[in-house]
């Protein structure tokens, strides 16, 4: 028989081996879709590309200089609406207790997995039926409700786990509750803020079927926030099923600027997360 400290060492070397193969497993789906994207997509790669709006399904040639105006238009507007909303909520949450916040809880995390074409219904009902018109405005509404509950979540989970002695030491300094979680916890927990807002930013980055009710799509550029916007996820969709090669074509080099696009966001995010705020650390 084993002794003790031989079994622990098998079942940590099996346990090891076991969480290694998985990882592995969950990486070639991954890959693939990674190396797929990149090899399409760099067929489309091109100065046109980045210079020229998306031509009419069927022709040959453009570009999808609309398609990211717009994405990066209603994500910014999504961003500017949702983000503060998520993160003074999950402050909200991480340091009021009650009913209320019990409530504003529970509604977060189902709003969470409600899917997305329900948003762009509602927002569809809520701005574009009213208003008589589709727009870059009422896009950037839908994709900020979904910002919202993300950010409040993955804001309350980080405040969390700061340790109350921070907390407490604010307050034993006679610093006010809402000073203490600005200039404080906030500041402690930024950098599991700031990925939550990253990965928020990210999921709506992506999303195509809110903006199929809400900004439509279009084939030229914006000249204000309430003309119908294209986005990079809408060309995806246009371009990707029409029987055409050229459409083909174009919808791999928007799923690859898109991809880069995201990675970028999120190297940078991550980057301005370990910075030093200055009078905080």
């Amino acid at each position: 028989m084993f002794n003790l400290h031989t079994r622990r060492r098998i079942s940590n070397v099996v346990f090891v081996s076991f969480a290694t193969a998985c990882f592995c497993v969950a990486l070639v789906p991954l890959i693939a879709i990674l190396y797929e994207t990149v090899s399409q997509g760099a067929a489309a790669i091109s100065v046109n590309l980045f210079t020229k709006v998306t031509p009419p399904i069927g022709e040959t040639g453009g570009g999808i200089l609309n398609a990211i105006e717009g994405s990066l238009v209603m994500v910014g507007l999504a961003s500017l609406f949702g983000v503060p909303v998520g993160v003074l909520a999950g402050a909200y949450l991480s340091e009021y207790q009650g009913k209320f916040a019990y409530y504003v809880r529970l509604v977060a995390e189902v709003l969470t997995g409600v899917p997305s074409i329900v948003t762009g219904i509602f927002v569809y009902e809520l701005i574009v039926a009213t208003q008589h018109r589709f727009s870059a405005l009422s896009g950037g509404i839908a994709l900020g409700f979904m910002i919202i509950p993300i950010v409040a979540i993955s804001t309350h989970e980080s405040l969390k786990l700061v340790s109350s002695s921070i907390r407490e030491g604010g307050f034993a300094l006679g610093i006010s509750r809402a000073k203490t979680l600005v200039y404080i916890l906030l500041s402690s927990a930024r950098s599991g803020v700031i990925t939550g807002i990253a990965l928020a930013v990210a999921r709506v980055m992506g999303e195509t079927a809110p903006l199929l009710f809400t900004a439509l799509g279009s084939q030229f550029m914006m000249t204000g926030i309430n003309d119908p916007a294209a986005s990079l996820t809408l060309s995806i969709f246009d371009f990707g099923t029409s029987p055409y090669d050229s459409a083909h074509t174009l919808a791999w080099g928007a799923a690859l600027v898109l991809l880069a696009i995201v990675l970028g966001l999120n190297v940078i995010v991550r980057l301005a997360s370990r910075l030093k705020v200055t009078g905080t650390e």
